[in-house]
């Protein structure tokens, strides 16, 4: 049996907003009311995870947010990157962790039951069976990813002050107006 100590300390790691696929080496995150779905293609044995913090891209005053921090757009680049590397859709098993409530209120919406919501039904209507899942609950996860097998390890935690923290710091970026500049994109 593998040991998910190992794995850990070989992983690569994925943040907020961020994904990755790989075949030979475990990927790993650290979740509070984020969710990240794993895909695997059990034939080519290759997998990727994601990591993304709220359900989907609705505009606002913060036009800028990074789209990969919603899930839509995640879970787009990770199935995308998938079948870049040569896994086949109808082969993508699922796995999703994480959509815990870590702090009490975050603008009176549960955004961890929200992600967790979202990701079910993103596999759903993609058709990509969810074979496993511990999501919602009030703890944050740590999620270790072995593409080589499937074996995903989920360790469950005591909401840290740290994940609280950064998830309030984060929220107070959403309701931020951000002040209009010169510079003209294109």
């Amino acid at each position: 049996m593998t040991n998910p100590y190992d794995l850990e300390r070989a992983a690569r790691r994925v943040n907020p907003g961020g994904w990755a696929v790989e075949r030979d080496r475990p990927i790993a995150t650290l979740l509070g009311s984020c969710v990240a779905v794993c895909l695997w293609d059990p034939v080519l044995k290759i997998g990727g995870l994601n990591h993304f913090m709220l359900p989907g891209y609705e505009k606002s005053a913060n036009s800028d947010l990074d789209l990969l921090l919603c899930g839509d757009y995640c879970m787009e680049a990770l199935l995308n990157g998938m079948l870049g590397r040569g896994a086949q859709k109808k082969r993508i098993q699922g796995k999703a962790f994480g959509g815990g409530s870590v702090i009490a209120t975050l603008t009176g919406v549960n955004v961890g039951q929200r992600n967790a919501a979202f990701a079910i039904e993103w596999l759903e209507r993609e058709d990509i069976p969810l074979l496993a899942s511990d999501l919602e609950g009030s703890w944050s996860r740590k999620v270790v990813f072995d593409p080589r097998t499937g074996d995903v390890f989920c360790k469950r935690g005591q909401t840290n002050q740290s994940i609280a923290e950064a998830e309030r710091a984060y929220a107070a970026t959403l309701n931020v107006t951000r002040q209009k500049t010169d510079i003209e994109l294109f």
